[in-house]
Parts: structure tokens; sequence; C-alpha cells
């Protein structure tokens, strides 16, 4: 199953959610300029830190690659803490946004369900490719409070995959001998596709390829039929 009918957010989707969420730290009153100022604020900030680190950018790195003045940034935030809790806010809502709530065809085979899940999660962090692979990057030096957001977040994507494994396991989709820890297991291998993308690009490997990858490797974990959705759409063609 494929992400068809799920919207995966854009820069200003995103933004319009932080201005949402942020209304009290937030002064500027037109929207549209918020929205547009936010764009290069968060665009800036997880450019420098994916390539100096978060710790290492000082407000006024953000300042002049942003464009923004050291007192229009403090229109938008007070801290560079706070700066952290939106950025890792928006990417946990994002994960609850796209993978809460499936379509209910697809929840009515845990199969299709697990494909659909993998499928929707890996498109999600190509479209936040920036956010991602900064949440995952820098968690380590986060301050105790944000390092919470950010294992927080992992935890829920965690979640519907290991509800969707024991709703397979139950109805007999899914071998019983399947490990028990598979959606722990899962995580690591939808990382490796934002956190490792020179790698892939390298080998010349799409999305849609290393999808169905991923895909297979789970199925067959699972002691599932190894039919992905490229499979499946290749299927329905003929």
């Amino acid at each position: 199953m494929t992400t068809a009918g799920t919207h995966l957010p854009t820069t200003e989707d995103l933004c319009r959610s932080v201005l949402e969420n942020n209304r009290d730290s937030i002064s500027i009153q037109k929207p549209e300029f918020a929205v547009r100022k936010l764009a290069l604020i968060l665009n800036a900030a997880l450019d420098l830190s994916n390539k100096k680190g978060f710790q290492a950018m000082s407000l006024r790195d953000l300042s002049r690659a942003s464009g923004v003045s050291m007192g229009g940034l403090y229109s938008y935030f007070d801290s560079k803490d706070t700066l952290l809790k939106m950025i890792l806010s928006e990417v946990t809502g994002a994960v609850e946004a796209a993978l809460g709530e499936a379509p209910a065809e697809v929840r009515q085979s845990p199969r299709d369900h697990l494909l659909w899940l993998i499928d929707t999660h890996i498109r999600l962090t190509e479209a936040m490719l920036p956010w991602f692979t900064f949440s995952f990057m820098e968690a380590k030096n986060f301050p105790a409070a944000e390092r919470k957001l950010a294992i927080d977040s992992e935890e829920l994507t965690e979640s519907y995959f290991a509800e969707v494994l024991t709703r397979g396991q139950q109805d007999g989709s899914f071998s019983a001998d399947m490990p028990p820890l598979m959606a722990a297991l899962t995580k690591p291998l939808l990382q490796d596709w934002y956190v490792k993308r020179a790698k892939y690009r390298r080998r010349k490997v799409d999305i849609d390829s290393y999808i169905a990858m991923v895909q297979g490797i789970v199925l067959a974990a699972c002691g599932a039929a190894a039919q992905t959705t490229a499979d499946k759409a290749e299927s329905g063609a003929a």
C-alpha cells in the first residue's frame, strides 16, 4: 500500500503549524508575513545545525544565514531552547498526522497496514529530510527535556508498528515466532534512508526501490509472503 491520499507536509505547512502552535511566543500578527519569515529562519537553522551542530550555532549565525535581524528573531522565539522545541514538536506532530490515521481499507489488513506504514514513514522523512536528520543527529546533544521529546517521537513511531504487528500475529497474518522486538528492529531500516542518503545516492537507489527493499525485509522477518507495494502495483496493472 502507498501513501495515496495521505498529505505529506510542505515547508509552508510546517511553518503554519509552528505559528499556530506557538502563538504565545510569536509576536508577529500578520500570518502570511510570519510564515514567510519562519521559513527563512527554520530552513537556515536546520541547514546550519546539520552542517556545524545546533549547539555550535549562535543566534548571530542564524541571523546572518536567514537574513532576519537579531531583533526579528526574538519576535519568533526567546531562546535557542524554544527554537529547538518548535522543531522537535513539528517532527512529532507530522509523524502523528501522517501515521496515526491509516485509510480504512488499509486498516482492514495488518499486512497492508504494515506496508503502508513503511511507505508513508519513508516518504514523510523524504518530505521533511532536514527536520528528521536534525532530530536524529543532534539528539545526543539536546538538553534533558528536549531529548525526551525526541525519544517520545521515536517511541510514537514504534508504537504504530507494534500495534499492527500484534494484530497481524493475532489474526495469523504474521508468524507467531516473529521476533518480539520487531517494531524496534524496523526503526533503523526506516532511519537509514535519511541518515545515510549519500550512500544510497552513490549506489543510485531511489526511494521506491528502498521502500520495496525495506518492505521485503520486514515481511520476511514477520513470516509473511513477500509481496511489496511495488509487486502489488505490478500485479494490479497486469
